[in-house]
């Protein structure tokens, strides 16, 4: 697959070569849906707690006497059948993370690029650099090219005043090519490669 490399002023700089082994795929919606599900619960805090029987606060006293009341046997006010009782088999903080193989985790990301390059949401860039880092012109750039909800994706590292200016435009995020996956990309209208992105991403997933 053949793409047209453009620059940040929207100038054209040549052609580049995507491999269909990662570019040109079908996208399979089952495959993205288990990786990104895998992303969320892994990122998910799971810090979600309740009070039990024995760590509420109330007296431990017996509350009426077993017999003679014509009531339910109780003992103290803790129970979980009153008010401000201990809660039975509530939530406890643990981990929501599951596992899956590094292969399927690879094969997802193929996938979400093939998604984007099939949706015509691919674009590559030369470079992601700026000489000094001013948000205003790289805000007048992307307003030029008609970016809005953009992630862009450099090689091995980020150009730093390329990121420090990126940082306070709304819906434009830029990351590392390792960074790279799927939900980030997914949840994005464009995908922005830079040359040095496609790359390090081919090398990643060969």
């Amino acid at each position: 697959m053949k793409l047209d490399v453009i620059k940040l002023d929207g100038a054209k700089a040549g052609t580049v070569d995507l491999g269909d082994e990662i570019f040109g795929l079908e996208p399979r919606a089952d495959i993205l849906h288990r990786v990104v599900r895998w992303q969320r619960n892994k990122a998910q805090a799971g810090t979600h707690k309740v009070k039990t029987r024995s760590e509420t606060s109330y007296s431990t006293k017996k509350i009426y006497r077993q017999k003679g009341t014509g009531g339910a046997r109780h003992g103290d006010r803790n129970a979980p059948i009153f008010r401000k009782g201990g809660v039975y088999k509530g939530p406890t903080p643990r981990s929501h993370a599951h596992d899956l193989p590094k292969k399927f985790r690879k094969l997802g990301l193929k996938h979400a690029l093939s998604a984007k390059a099939r949706a015509g949401e691919l674009i590559v860039i030369e470079a992601a650099e700026l000489a000094a880092p001013r948000t205003s012109e790289l805000a007048k750039s992307v307003k030029a090219l008609g970016w809005k909800r953009v992630l862009i994706i450099d090689g091995a590292e980020v150009n730093e005043n390329f990121a420090l200016a990126a940082r306070n435009i709304e819906g434009l995020d830029v990351l590392p090519s390792m960074g790279a996956n799927v939900y980030d990309i997914l949840r994005r209208d464009t995908l922005v490669l830079t040359k040095a992105g496609v790359e390090a991403l081919e090398a990643r997933l060969k």
